[in-house]
């Protein structure tokens, strides 16, 4: 290839844009410097490179591409005239350089879909927040509410209040009934009694003495992750004591005395 097809080639277009692999970039900066009309050429490419960049700013995409496409619209008019080879790597140099002003062009788009993306995360992340935060509120509601319940029930002058000791299996342990015997509602203060095991949960019993009587009013489900420890339950039962044992998940039919943890006897019954 002599040097007029070289230039017109494009490759040094391409060589000014940083777009040919290493090796050939290699081999143009050795014919940089064999062929002073290459060096020159080069630099009237780097030339038009700067004025084009200079003629873009501000930063006008539309317009951009609007000469782009001006200048391939004429280029394909002219095709079928045969071009001096000057005129040849003039058009290549529009070719190429449109090229690259569309590659600009999409590294923009695509940085402003990635900053939209983000934004978007931004506002799935405030709007998750803000679910949380109104779940806390409704959580802190629910609380209050519930403290207040509680409140007006220990105060209540009819409820039955009674402390369940412990017993043999666990001595420290310790609960308090509050039985509301005209709702037939019964509210367990268990804070004082050990976790349990896993696999195992409280259950609650009525008792009636004579004969001793148990009946199940409930288990002290997710004890663990209750922070108050109260506990309500259904007991329609005539009750005179009330006992807790330790029983297998899902409770038992008849109460584990082995594992009868606290037990209290209801006054004047």
């Amino acid at each position: 290839m002599n040097l007029n097809e070289y230039i017109s080639s494009g490759i040094l277009e391409l060589y000014v844009y940083g777009a040919l692999p290493e090796q050939e970039s290699i081999a143009v900066t050795t014919e940089l410097k064999k062929h002073p009309e290459i060096l020159k050429e080069v630099e009237e490419i780097e030339n038009a490179l700067s004025q084009l960049s200079t003629a873009a700013a501000p930063y006008n995409p539309e317009a951009l591409l609007f000469s782009i496409q001006q200048k391939i619209t004429n280029k394909t008019n002219t095709a079928t005239v045969r071009e001096h080879p000057a005129s040849q790597k003039k058009n290549n140099l529009v070719l190429y350089i449109s090229w690259a002003a569309s590659i600009a062009l999409l590294i923009g788009l695509i940085s402003v879909i990635n900053q939209r993306n983000k934004l978007r995360e931004n506002i799935n992340a405030v709007s998750a927040n803000n679910v949380q935060l109104e779940e806390q509120i409704d959580d802190a509601q629910n609380n209050a509410k519930k403290t207040k319940e509680l409140l007006n029930v220990f105060r209540n002058k009819d409820i039955i209040s009674v402390p369940l000791a412990g017993q043999d299996v666990a001595p420290t342990a310790y609960a308090a009934i509050h039985w509301d015997e005209k709702n037939k509602q019964v509210y367990v203060d268990a804070k004082d009694l050990p976790k349990p095991p896993q696999g195992k949960e409280y259950q609650v019993w009525s008792l009636t003495l004579e004969p001793l009587t148990p009946t199940s009013i409930g288990l002290l489900s997710n004890f663990n992750e209750d922070e108050n420890k109260i506990f309500i339950l259904e007991n329609p039962n005539s009750s005179q004591a009330f006992g807790i044992t330790l029983e297998p998940k899902g409770g038992s039919k008849t109460p584990t005395m082995e594992q009868l943890y606290t037990l209290g006897v209801i006054k004047n019954s």
